[in-house]
């Protein structure tokens, strides 16, 4: 896709969705022809998005929109994933072509699938030095700030962002770490599928990481800075601006979800428009999702970070509108209401 125009993001406490649309929704399921609190997490996901677009029933989701952002991580050239630094390019490259795992979870949901067009500059090895200067991160966060204007003001509904690039998670666990203040050991996971002497270099990686984040583990542009990468960096800034622009966005794997911890910081309240579709095998994921109080959907055991676990979550989006725009009342059907069904 072209170049997004970044300008100067201006993030703030964010206005929280409809809670008056959330409450019509849940009144309206106690209504609907079924037994109170039969359709489960469904009946969860429609009020959000009844309270997302301020209105209950929800309108269909029409443009989903998966973004992906590629990021070239230094820290791969310490062997701490079954790919090398390499396969990052080769990645993308096979993103733009179509055939890869997003491509195929994605088709059918409704969604379609861009490509954000970041600097292709490799980020710092974060064990020993700066993942970029100050200037790059503030450019790549203004990047995931355009990209989230771009998206909305061409008529998206609501957003995937995906990650691609090889050891995202080494520095996603770094600031999942920094931010909840857990040692390496209890959030470092297996990533790509890592063995014991893999996982050890990686624990190392984060240590050491962690370590030069010092003082700074309150300030999400210095986390960013010091230990981020361009997918990380550009993905807080989408999640930050989306959340501002009041559409909803899937959350997909931990690189997504360490990106949110750093983005409800700048945009406090920002969580409020999110919905993870999955607690991934990674345990910095889990530590991350009970920092921002979020209840993901579903556990598929989906370790891929590259949008998979949200694209396969969407269609279950789609189903819960549908819940509450095609399933009839006990009134408009006809049917009474159990003896003991109270309707408020």
């Amino acid at each position: 896709m072209d170049q997004y125009n970044a300008g100067e993001p201006e993030f703030h406490a964010v206005d929280p969705p409809s809670e008056q649309a959330r409450e019509r929704a849940l009144r309206r399921y106690d209504r609907l022809i079924k037994p109170p609190g039969s359709l489960g997490r469904l009946e969860g996901l429609g009020a959000w998005l009844a309270a997302c677009q301020g209105q209950c029933p929800p309108q269909p989701l029409t443009q989903p929109r998966a973004v992906a952002f590629p990021g070239d991580h230094g820290i791969a050239a310490r062997d701490v994933s079954i790919y090398s630094a390499e396969h990052t390019p080769q990645f993308t490259r096979a993103l733009r072509q179509g055939g890869t795992a997003l491509h195929a979870l994605v088709e059918g949901t409704g969604a379609t699938l861009r490509i954000a067009e970041l600097d292709p500059e490799r980020s710092g090895a974060i064990d020993v030095e700066d993942a970029f200067t100050a200037e790059q991160t503030t450019t790549l966060l203004q990047a995931g700030a355009a990209c989230a204007d771009a998206e909305v003001d061409s008529g998206a509904d609501l957003l995937i962002p995906a990650t691609v690039g090889v050891a995202g998670t080494t520095p996603a666990t770094v600031l999942v770490a920094a931010l909840t203040g857990v040692e390496p050991v209890a959030v470092v996971g297996r990533g790509s599928g890592i063995d014991d002497r893999t996982w050890m270099r990686k624990t190392r990686a984060v240590r050491d990481a962690l370590r030069r984040t010092g003082a700074q583990r309150n300030d999400p542009l210095a986390l960013l800075r010091i230990a981020g990468g361009a997918d990380l960096t550009a993905v807080t800034g989408f999640l930050a601006q989306a959340a501002v622009r009041r559409t909803p966005v899937l959350l997909d794997g931990l690189n997504s979800t360490a990106a949110g911890l750093l983005a409800e910081r700048l945009a406090p309240g920002a969580r409020a428009w999110w919905q993870p579709a999955q607690e991934s095998p990674e345990p910095a994921h889990s530590r991350a999702l009970r920092e921002l109080e979020l209840d993901p959907i579903r556990d598929l055991g989906i370790s891929l970070q590259q949008g998979a676990a949200a694209a396969t979550a969407l269609p279950l989006l789609h189903t819960a509108v549908r819940t509450l725009r095609d399933i009839r009342t006990h009134d408009e059907a006809g049917v009474s209401p159990p003896a003991q069904h109270r309707i408020s």
